[in-house]
Formats: structure tokens, C-alpha cells, sequence
């Protein structure tokens, strides 16, 4: 429970080298207290450093665990500065009032354009040639070595990165099929089949863009590698934890699948020295790189702006919209008011109480909003900034209570 802090006294902790951009939209909207580091912490250090800590800015090396998120009292907001958010534990995050935001659009264009690039690459044979080259030979030849023109491509998910994929890849003269768990739009010719067994009959090469869920874990195993046409291609660069890298492998060694493309893996190196273990090495004829998909000086840039926008929304205004894991709450700033941000465990009559004993204290309400999201209620007031002192006082008597913000 905390009345608003001078924003030199809010503490940012960036890691994992987070682009420049982060830094400039925090320091221009007046925080200075900012600690960024160019890698990821384990457990103790991170336990450590978190602990005065009011945000922190991830990639996706760092692991904010339960464990490591109650040993973090003063934090308030936690930023992925990228799509996925699977390394934060996000009901933990939740349950402790920590509202998590990422940037699910700023890499689409990134992500999109290398799996187009991977397309062709594998179609031309251009894995293997250039190993061939890199080991003095000279393999000149034109067998398996194709155009992408006219090939069908199969897209896992029609998200923001595979709805743009397959704006490109159209764009190149390829026919689009699509798979997605709702119905979705097509955009061009683009045409939405009814389930994946009939994209993995049709496509000629599979592309995955699908969310870390439990429904998605390992859906490409040994089953659906021999659903897929023979010598086709597959592309992940959507979750490692998607593909059962072994039954990938026995794809490959038997010539069903005739090339790879593999950006994300079920088990990754937690840094540039430790050493990266996969089936996949031995085959000449896949594309193995690390977790890069997004990783374009454009796609930082985009990413460092959109999260550290969000980060000064929250801390300035108490704005939860885009908010992974947290109701979204936003409502305009009015002149002469103070802002209390109460964040409670979800049972009724929450609200009631509250307006109860703002009534009994005389306290007027000038703006609400309540929204619920799993076992966290978030309610943002403004009320008279003579008020807001008297309104904490009476916040502090709701049992329900987790964490009480006031901002003025």
C-alpha cells in the first residue's frame, strides 16, 4: 500500500540489453532510476536485484517464476519486451497484483519476412549447397531446387504474423492455406481449411504461428509429420515447445520431410556460452538459428517503444489496456483529481463495500471503473484531490485488499 512516488524514486530494472528506445521513452517521461543490463540473471542474482525493483523489462532468457515474484515486494509492473510471455508466471503475477505487458505486433513484419526467406531458401536447396561449398565441394545441381511460384504453403495460426505471412508469400505468387482454431478473415486469396490434418494433406511446406498453450504443446509429432505430403517442408518459428523435435528428426532421416527450418526449440541456451544440443545438427538440409525470428534492429526499436509506452501509461495513470495477464481498465485524466488504484482478491460485494465507506467518509467519487480477471479485481477511482488522503484511510479497512497505488 503506497501513496504515489516521486518518479526518481520508481526504480526500473531492464535486462537482457534492451534496446536504446526503452531507455529514451522512460527518461523523457521523467524516470531516471533506471538500472539496464545487457544479459539474464539466474535465480539468485535475479532474486537479488529484484527486490527493489518497481518494474522490470525482460526478453526471453529471464524466468520470473513464483518463487523469484514473491521475493519481489515493491514490484508493480513487469514488461516482455517481445511476443511471447511464457517466461513469467503469469497467475503468480497476477495473484500478487503485478499487471505483465509484451508487444505481440512490433516483430510481426520481422518474424514474417524470415520464414518467407526460409521458404525459399529451402525450396532452392540452399541448406545443403552452401554446407556442400563450406566443405570445398561443388555441388552444382538443379534437383529438388524449385520456385516458390505456385507452391501451396500451409499456415499453423492466422495471427498477426501469420496473417502477414501469408500477405508476402502470396505476394510471390504462392497459393495460401490456413489453419486456425476460430474463423478467421482470409486476406488476398488466402482460403481457410476446416481442420490440420487437411493442411498437412495439402501444403507443401507448414508453417507454425501459433500462442504457447496447452492445446498447441508437441501438436507436431510423429502423427502429423506423416500427415505432411511427401517431401514437403516445415518452418517453426512460433514456440519450441510446439514440435517434438525427435519425431522432427525421424521425419527428416526418412526423407518424409524434405527440409527444415527451425528457429525456436523445446530446450534453449541460457547464453551465447553455453553450448546448443539438438538432433537437428546432424542434417545438413535444415536451417537451425537461435530464437531470432524477431530479432531485426527494426523489430527491437518498434518493441523498446511499445513497452516502455506501457510501462509509463501504468505507472503514470494506472492504464491496464493490452495487459496480458490483468483486467484492462483505462480512464481519462482529470484536472484537480488524485487517482487510488485498488487492486483485490475477486468476491463479491467488493464494490459495495467500498462505495459504503467512501458514502459514510463524506468522499465523493467523480470516476470508476471495476474489471475482474480470474481471482483479481482491479478497480480505478479519481476522486477530489482533498480527498485522496482520507479515501487510503478508508481503502486500508478492506479485507479483500492485495495492493493500493494512489497517483496524483
Amino acid at each position: 500500500m503506497a501513496l504515489s512516488l516521486q518518479k526518481d524514486k520508481i526504480r526500473f530494472l531492464l535486462l537482457e540489453g534492451l534496446h536504446e528506445n526503452a531507455l529514451k521513452v522512460l527518461q523523457k517521461a521523467g524516470y531516471k532510476n533506471i538500472e539496464s543490463l545487457s544479459h539474464a540473471l539466474d535465480q539468485e542474482e535475479l532474486i537479488e536485484k529484484i527486490k527493489d525493483a518497481h518494474f522490470v523489462g525482460i526478453r526471453s532468457r529471464t524466468q520470473l517464476t513464483r518463487e523469484v515474484l514473491e521475493h519481489a515486494d515493491k514490484l508493480i509492473g513487469i514488461g516482455c519486451f517481445c511476443i511471447g510471455t511464457n517466461q513469467v508466471d503469469l497467475e503468480a503475477a497476477r495473484e500478487l497484483g503485478i499487471p505483465v505487458f509484451n508487444a505481440p505486433y512490433s516483430n510481426t513484419r520481422s518474424v514474417a519476412e524470415l520464414v518467407l526467406a526460409e521458404a525459399i531458401m529451402l525450396y532452392r536447396g540452399i541448406p545443403e549447397k552452401n554446407a556442400t561449398v563450406h566443405r570445398g565441394g561443388w555441388g552444382k545441381s538443379a534437383k529438388d531446387s524449385h520456385e516458390v511460384r505456385g507452391k501451396t504453403i500451409g499456415i499453423v495460426g492466422y495471427g498477426s504474423i501469420g496473417s502477414q505471412l501469408s500477405v508476402l508469400a502470396e505476394s510471390f505468387g504462392m497459393r495460401v492455406i490456413y489453419h486456425d482454431v476460430v474463423t478467421k478473415l482470409p486476406l488476398g486469396n488466402a482460403h481457410q481449411v476446416s481442420n490440420l490434418q487437411e493442411l498437412l494433406n495439402t501444403a507443401d511446406i507448414v508453417s507454425l504461428h501459433v500462442p504457447d498453450e496447452p492445446s498447441t504443446r508437441y501438436m507436431m509429432k510423429a502423427e502429423q509429420f506423416a500427415q505432411m505430403k511427401e517431401g514437403s517442408y516445415f518452418i517453426n518459428a512460433a514456440r519450441g515447445t510446439c514440435v517434438e523435435i525427435d519425431d522432427l528428426a525421424a521425419a527428416l532421416e526418412s526423407g518424409r520431410v524434405l527440409g527444415a527450418a527451425i528457429d525456436v526449440f523445446p530446450k534453449e541456451p541460457k547464453s551465447a556460452d553455453e553450448e546448443f544440443e539438438s538432433p537437428l545438427r546432424k542434417f545438413d538440409n535444415v536451417i537451425l538459428t537461435p530464437h531470432i525470428g524477431g530479432s531485426t534492429q527494426e523489430a527491437q526499436a518498434n518493441i523498446g517503444l511499445e513497452v516502455a509506452e506501457k510501462f509509463v501509461r501504468y505507472s503514470d495513470q494506472g492504464d491496464t489496456v493490452t495487459a496480458v495477464n490483468f483486467p484492462e481498465i483505462s480512464i481519462p485524466y482529470k484536472e484537480g483529481t488524485h487517482r487510488l488504484l485498488h487492486i483485490h482478491h475477486n468476491v463479491p460485494g467488493v464494490l459495495s463495500q467500498i462505495n459504503r465507506l467512501f458514502a459514510d467518509a463524506h468522499i465523493n467519487i467523480l470516476a470508476q471503473s471495476l474489471m475482474t480477471e480470474g481471482s483479481v479485481g482491479y478497480l480505478m477511482m479519481d476522486v477530489d484531490y482533498h480527498d485522496s488522503r482520507a479515501a487510503l484511510d478508508q481503502l486500508k479497512d478492506v479485507a479483500e485488499t492485495i495492493r493500493i497505488r494512489v497517483l496524483y
